[in-house]
């Protein structure tokens, strides 16, 4: 697809890879097919093909309006179509830049700046969420029924190893994961412990940038990845050579700090590194699942489920373009993994999404449930917090991070 700019955008420091990536399309229409937003809507603007016109046509001169934020709005940033494109259009990068575009030109209505501000520095800002959090769990019996179902009671994290190792990993803790299911990184610090890996944190790091990213503040997403870079880099100067993350919406991101900080030349090649650095846990553990088969219960003992069916969640299979070792390591450790049908699409959560698009979201969300439902599960396990969150708040089976699941079978 040839892509002419007008002089308007010429300067940007994005635009070479706008045009890059709308190059590459071909028109093809498979990312339609995959699309969550296309399914629910029917309408060629609210799949990535017609979001790529959308841009395309911004960028060549043609009018901003609302109506082009709203399309681009409506997209889950899933990056599904990435998977399905033949062409290998980076679609997930496009729209980010885009909506900047758009953002830049299109005045938003007052209430919808301040839902978004009010975002941005609260769900960013570790600290102000973890007591935002608590206040709201305090209230809970006040709250609106849609409210009161993503505000969960969050069981209780375990205990922190106490071991030191020769092997040391940082792990990236997020703004939002510690308040909202702090077990999940004590689970993990456990199970690396019994691998004979210290997990170290870094208590300057904070959120990865994608709550702005997506939110279209690039100069605050950037700021935020500077400073955790510059939080990291001692423990890299020491000889840590992985960051550990376990929720995969920051592994995502993380992994892209390398091209989106690539123009500022201060950190430029620390980013790169970084990004090379950064692992999910399901890219790790798999080394260790003979270590970890020996130490396996059953899954008969100590309250392990016959029956789990995993959620990939979309940052992982579509935006890591990681699929398959969740499944077989829980299952290399006797555990009857399910997928269900259409495991390939999204939930609905999407980072801020739920709460930016509800009606959306809640209808992918009942399609994914009841797709997830029709497998019987005892129990179902996802990879990311937004997920996992936005999941239990459909349904009473549990839903956990896979990570637990194997700290109770060590």
């Amino acid at each position: 697809m040839q892509i002419n700019i007008t002089p308007e955008f010429r300067d940007d420091a994005d635009v070479g890879a706008v045009k890059a990536i709308v190059n590459k399309c071909v028109h093809c229409g498979f990312c339609t097919a995959t699309c969550p937003t296309y399914q629910v809507l029917g309408d060629e603007l609210d799949g990535p093909r017609g979001r790529i016109y959308l841009m395309k046509q911004m960028v060549e001169g043609a009018p901003v309006t609302a109506k082009t934020q709203s399309h681009l709005d409506r997209c889950l940033t899933c990056r599904n179509c990435e998977t399905t494109c033949p062409s290998g259009v980076r679609y997930g990068r496009l729209v980010d830049i885009g909506r900047r575009y758009v953002d830049e030109r299109v005045v938003r209505p007052l209430s919808q700046r301040i839902e978004r501000w009010l975002m941005r520095e609260t769900l960013s800002r570790r600290q102000i969420f973890s007591f935002l959090h608590g206040v709201g769990r305090m209230l809970r019996p006040l709250l609106p029924a849609t409210l009161k179902k993503k505000i969960q009671v969050a069981p209780a994290a375990g205990s922190w190893p106490a071991a030191t190792h020769k092997t040391k990993m940082l792990l990236h803790v997020g703004c939002v994961q510690p308040a909202l299911m702090p077990n999940v990184d004590a689970a993990t610090a456990r199970v690396f412990d019994k691998l004979g890996i210290e997990l170290v944190i870094a208590s300057d790091a904070e959120c990865c940038g994608a709550i702005r990213q997506h939110l279209s503040d690039h100069h605050g997403a950037e700021a935020q990845m500077k400073r955790n870079i510059d939080a990291w880099w001692p423990h890299v100067e020491n000889g840590v050579e992985t960051i550990v993350i376990n929720a995969s919406g920051c592994g995502v991101m993380i992994k892209d700090y390398a091209e989106i900080l690539a123009h500022d030349p201060a950190y430029a090649a620390k980013a790169e590194r970084i990004a090379k650095m950064a692992k999910d846990v399901s890219e790790i553990l798999p080394s260790y699942q003979a270590h970890l088969s020996m130490m396996a219960t059953t899954k008969h003992a100590g309250g392990i489920p016959e029956r789990v069916t995993y959620h990939p969640p979309c940052t992982l299979q579509h935006g890591q373009k990681i699929r398959g070792p969740v499944e077989g390591l829980l299952g290399a450790l006797g555990v009857t993994v399910r997928l269900c049908q259409d495991s390939h699409l999204c939930c609905g959560s999407a980072g801020t999404y739920s709460m930016l698009q509800p009606a959306l979201s809640q209808d992918l969300l009942g399609r994914k449930l009841t797709n997830l439902l029709k497998t019987e599960p005892q129990e179902i396990v996802s990879g990311n917090v937004g997920c996992i969150n936005h999941l239990q708040s459909g349904t009473d089976v549990p839903v956990r991070h896979w990570i637990e699941l194997i700290d109770r079978m060590i």
